[in-house]
């Protein structure tokens, strides 16, 4: 798997394993899983395969039959501190675009939505243990954590992103080394590829501050992240750049529900189409990812948001 991925990675620049443990965040919470495992989109997993074929209409949802914990209410883990999907504003609101879009979903449902902060590397295991109805995390959709929750259909791909110094020696992917300090988010898919396929010891840090902070002061060498996270962290100006990045359509993005409530997914399902239709969708892709203003940039080859029935109006 190792060399196979490997040799994928460096060939095929639009398939990669990524994903975001969170946020792209993707990170998983509570297992860490083998390469196999964790990595099963780089080279053999397709978005159609958990894609469903169509949805609920909207109208014959009944939403007082989700299993929320409060009823009429959607309690919502995310995170705090990865712009541009999921974080808190200068006027303390949870926001980004993960966040906004599952606002426009509720809407959809007529349903409040309320937000709680979280750490990734617990996340899933929130959502499993009903802590929280869902998980917005800007989360990769490996099989690995298929096994702890459900997920919805899928409304982003992904990017994996190299950030270094702007003086750094190693600034590809491929030239990453045993012996680099190469940091991480702990619990997440980029430390699982760093490990399994990069055969590289990375050092683990909790969240994304903290492992951008490390790197700008040098205590590593460089960062594997979400590209979208990595976008977010890095100013003109401050040192630091991405170096590389890597496109990800295999293991989308998508929110995560716990497994025993099938309605919730199927509802949310539905207001996820309901979105995209309605051209909500685009318009937030537009706003919050400034670098994908045309279709071809939201809906790269291969991948598609929401179920195989769903159309994204033309613009």
């Amino acid at each position: 798997m190792k060399k196979t991925a490997l040799k994928w990675l460096t060939a095929a620049p639009v398939a990669v394993a990524l994903a975001f443990s969170l946020a792209a965040c993707g990170g998983s919470a509570g297992s860490t899983a083998s390469s196999a495992d964790a990595l099963a989109g780089a080279d053999q997993q397709h978005t159609s395969k958990y894609t469903t074929e169509s949805v609920t209409p909207l109208d014959k949802i009944d939403t007082s039959k989700l299993g929320l914990i409060t009823p009429g209410t959607i309690k919502v883990g995310t995170l705090s501190d990865a712009p541009p999907n999921i974080f808190i504003d200068k006027n303390g609101n949870f926001t980004g675009y993960d966040n906004e879009l599952l606002r426009a979903m509720a809407d959809k449902l007529g349903l409040k939505i309320e937000f709680a902060s979280t750490k990734f590397q617990a996340l899933l295991s929130q959502v499993k243990n009903k802590q929280f109805d869902v998980g917005s995390s800007s989360i990769s959709t490996t099989d690995a954590r298929r096994q702890t929750v459900a997920f919805t259909n899928g409304y982003d791909f992904g990017y994996m992103a190299l950030v270094t110094k702007d003086d750094a020696k190693a600034q590809t992917f491929a030239a990453l080394k045993p012996g680099m300090r190469v940091g991480v988010v702990s619990g997440s898919v980029q430390e699982d590829y760093v490990k399994n396929t990069l055969g590289m010891d990375p050092v683990s840090f909790p969240d994304y501050n903290t492992v951008f902070a490390s790197l700008k002061s040098g205590q590593v060498d460089a960062w594997v992240a979400p590209s979208q996270q990595a976008t977010g962290q890095v100013k003109a100006g401050d040192g630091t750049k991405i170096a590389e990045k890597k496109l990800n359509t295999q293991n989308f993005t998508a929110y995560a529900v716990a497994q025993d409530n099938p309605a919730l997914l199927a509802a949310l399902n539905s207001a996820l189409d309901a979105v995209i239709a309605d051209g909500t969708w685009t318009k937030l892709t537009s706003q919050w990812y400034t670098d994908r203003k045309t279709a071809a940039e939201q809906t790269p080859e291969g991948w598609k948001p929401g179920s195989k029935a769903v159309k994204i109006p033309a613009s």
